[in-house]
């Protein structure tokens, strides 16, 4: 109990001592003012009153203010000097005169601190708190300082600061000697003062391309050729070289990526690095020439463990890659998806996901437009992206869910509003590319048990897509629905009803109508989703879409060739070509659906042939599927037949694409008809000979009829062998005639040219016929004695 009291009063003695120390240093504090700063707080009476006095005093007599004032100014000047004696003197101080006057008023006390705790009696009295609580405020000197004078002495003192920074300012310009120096020295002993002058020099070169003048750069790119020696080494030698000064060696396992950062030289260049990396992604975005981008890339593409190292440098050069790969050439592209999909291989969850959104927002920004020139770009796009989504199924079902999802809402919004812009947000190219790349998605990653769900609503947004506007002008778009049906219907091993789609447009379009206008060109349905009222009256509408539904319900039944239960697949289709055939009158269409009724038919009748043999029932799933595998193994006569006209069709493809026309490959003889004036000349050179002799025979008949008719001869016991006569030389003149070049074949000619008929040589006239039959009396006895010598 008395040990309790003897703490307790401890315990009091401490909180007075402490409330002592604060009331004294409150009191010191207004001991501290100044008098003037005192009669301003006006917290004493009495100096009202002496404030109050003063100014009586002003008004009574204004000679002694200079008095006061000098009084008043000697006083400040006491208390001043008295403050800073007190301010030096400390409140530690202050606080052990306190104790020191406690043990003559109170000894019994004092004694028992004594006794109990030595440390409050005995303690330091400099007071290292005060001193802390001068450093919080300024004071001011006490002698003001000559400006000029201390700029002087700075000058005179430090000298060499200043050439330092003229130094620093001062740029070295970049030669191609200083390129070959650093690339002969780093190659032999790569060192982190070589790393960073070569850095500072490439970053300097790349500040160029954007117009900067190199910024805080020691180094300065002017000339081009110096420009062009800078990247060069940089792109072919450092990569090299890093790996060197860091020494990293490739790990024995190759798809284990070995990150610059676990190497214990990382901290001391990552800084150069980092300069470097930033000034490779720059150079990247302001280069326009194929070559040089693809240069670049490869490199980049070196450097992508360096970049993931640096998640800031990444995402720049992320985004570059992405534009490359969506904008750039083909070769750019390529090698732009190849650094893509390494980033996302060895970083899959820092990176995959974004880059997978922003592959799809491209895809679609790209897809707007649809030319012949732009499906080879769309194409590589699809499959890169199906490339990219095979790296984790859990991603690709997540944005397949989501995107699959927003497609359907369109066709929801369209099928219920039915406004021309609902159906717009539908009938579009974007939104066709979008099926078909989930198609070639889903088709790629089967079989998959975490995509297989996605299968279904697929197939059932296509269908809605094909029965939202189901009218003659938007067949192509049909067509395109019916295609991506079958590419995940045959990659899926799922069938789809697309057969029913395909045989609605032959009931529909009267193929017996002639056509109401003739068209220069063919419609390429590759690149159109809609045609307007002047393509369904062309002829060339008609030949196009027998071509599609030729070319999409042979690649169905290809898909389902090998199956067994093709015979039972293929007899509505049957019927319906049959029907058509009956109907259709016109032979160039009746032609290709013959062929493919023929092949249709001789597939199904192979496939009952086989299936009698079969010694399984049909409840047997795996037998089923094992004759299946073996038949198309073993080939059908229609994958037999399919084989070689996708060979011929792709190259048809590949023609129209660049813009060339189908037959012009196909090395067909060509048929030059030569001119009129050429013929003859060359008849002439021929037969030459022949038609001269003729014509000497008969300048001598004609001399011999003026003869006889001048003699005068008639016999009419000769007018039929006259008549003979007359037909033989009218025989004659045809085949001079012909000799000339004026045969049957040259009518025709003559004909076609029009005006160039009136240029040939006219005929015998009839008067000149009749002359020549005047002299029939010599011609008889010329032909008497012919006919003895017959006889």
């Amino acid at each position: 109990m008395l040990l309790f009291l003897q703490r307790l009063i401890y315990n009091y003695v401490v909180v007075t001592l402490n409330l002592q120390h604060l009331i004294c240093s409150l009191y010191r504090k207004l001991e501290d003012l100044s008098v003037d700063e005192f009669l301003q707080t006006g917290l004493d009476s009495g100096g009202d009153e002496d404030s109050g006095d003063e100014g009586s005093g002003d008004e009574d007599s204004g000679d002694e203010q200079p008095k006061q004032n000098g009084v008043q100014k000697k006083e400040a000047g006491k208390t001043t000097d008295t403050d800073d004696v007190d301010k030096k003197k400390g409140k530690a101080h202050q606080h052990k005169d306190q104790l020191s006057r406690l043990k003559n008023k109170d000894p019994e006390f004092y004694r028992f601190l004594q006794d109990n705790d030595q440390s409050l009696l005995n303690f330091d009295d400099t007071d290292s708190s005060e001193d802390e609580d001068e450093k919080k405020y300024h004071t001011l000197p006490t002698a003001l300082e000559d400006a000029s004078s201390g700029e002087e002495d700075a000058e005179a003192t430090k000298p060499s600061d200043a050439t330092k920074q003229a130094k620093k300012d001062e740029t070295i310009k970049v030669t191609e000697k200083m390129i070959k120096d650093w690339r002969s020295a780093i190659k032999k002993d790569p060192t982190p003062r070589l790393l960073r002058e070569v850095t500072q020099a490439f970053k300097a070169a790349v500040a160029t391309t954007k117009g900067e003048g190199g910024g805080q750069c020691r180094y300065k790119v002017a000339d081009s050729s110096v420009f062009n020696a800078l990247v060069l080494f940089c792109i072919k030698d450092m990569y090299g070289v890093l790996q060197k000064m860091l020494n990293l060696k490739p790990d024995k396992d190759s798809k284990k990526l070995v990150l610059p950062s676990s190497s214990p030289r990382w901290q001391k260049n990552h800084l150069d690095i980092k300069m470097y990396l930033g000034g490779l992604v720059q150079l990247l975005s302001c280069l326009t020439e194929s070559s040089v981008i693809s240069a670049v890339l490869r490199h980049t593409n070196q450097m992508v463990p360096y970049y993931l190292s640096l998640p800031k440098q990444c995402r720049s050069l992320i985004k570059q890659l992405l534009k490359q790969w969506s904008t750039g050439e083909e070769t750019g592209r390529v090698l732009a998806f190849l650094a893509l999909n390494k980033v996302c291989r060895h970083k899959q969850d820092a990176y995959l996901s974004s880059i997978l959104k922003q592959m799809y927002i491209s895809y679609v920004q790209n897809c707007k437009f649809t030319s012949p020139l732009q499906l080879p770009m769309i194409n590589f796009m699809q499959r890169t992206m199906a490339e990219m989504y095979s790296l984790d199924t859990q991603v690709t079902y997540e944005h397949g869910f989501l995107y699959i999802r927003q497609l359907a809402i369109h066709l929801r919004n369209a099928m219920t509003m039915k406004k021309k812009d609902t159906y717009q947000s539908v009938y579009n190219w974007q939104f066709v590319h979008c099926l078909f790349l989930w198609c070639r998605v889903l088709g790629t990653l089967h079989p998959s048990d975490v995509l297989q769900p996605l299968i279904y609503p697929l197939c059932q947004v296509i269908i809605g897509t094909i029965k939202l506007v189901p009218t003659a002008r938007y067949f192509p778009l049909r067509l395109h629905c019916c295609r991506a049906l079958t590419l995940l219907s045959s990659s899926t091993n799922t069938f789809v009803p697309v057969l029913p789609f395909l045989s609605e447009v032959l009931l529909k379009v009267d193929f017996n109508k002639k056509p109401g206008r003739m068209s220069k060109k063919p419609i390429n349905f590759a690149v159109i989703l809609k045609l307007n009222n002047v393509n369904l009256i062309e002829k060339a509408y008609k030949d196009g879409l027998i071509d599609q539904l030729y070319d999409l319900i042979l690649e169905f039944f290809h898909s389902q060739a090998c199956s067994i239960g093709f015979p039972e697949l293929a007899l509505p289709t049957i019927i319906q070509l049959k029907a058509f055939l009956k109907e259709c009158k016109v032979a160039n269409y009746c032609k290709p659906v013959r062929q493919l009724l023929e092949k249709v038919q001789e597939n199904s009748g192979h496939i009952t042939a086989l299936r009698q043999k079969a010694s399984f029932g049909v409840a047997d799933t795996a037998a089923v599927a094992q004759w299946e595998k073996k038949q198309s193994e073993d080939g059908t006569p229609l994958t037999k037949y399919y084989s070689q006209w996708a060979k011929l069709r792709e190259r048809e493809i590949q023609l129209e694409i660049s813009g060339k026309e189908r037959m012009e490959d196909l090395d067909l003889p060509e048929l030059k008809r030569r001119k009129l004036s050429e013929k003859k000349a060359e008849d002439k050179r021929a037969f030459g000979d022949l038609f001269d002799s003729d014509d000497s025979d008969e300048d001598e008949e004609m001399l011999k009829i003026k003869n006889k008719k001048r003699y005068g001869s008639d016999d009419d016991d000769d007018d039929d062998d006259d008549d003979l006569d007359l037909s033989d030389m009218s025989d004659e003149g045809l085949d001079g005639d012909d000799s000339d070049g004026s045969g049957g074949e040259d009518d025709e000619e003559e004909e076609e040219q029009g005006a160039k008929a009136s240029k040939a040589p006219e005929q015998l006239a009839t008067s000149t016929l009749e002359e020549l039959a005047g002299g029939a009396d010599d011609l008889v006895e010329d032909l008497e004695l012919s006919g003895d010598e017959d006889d």
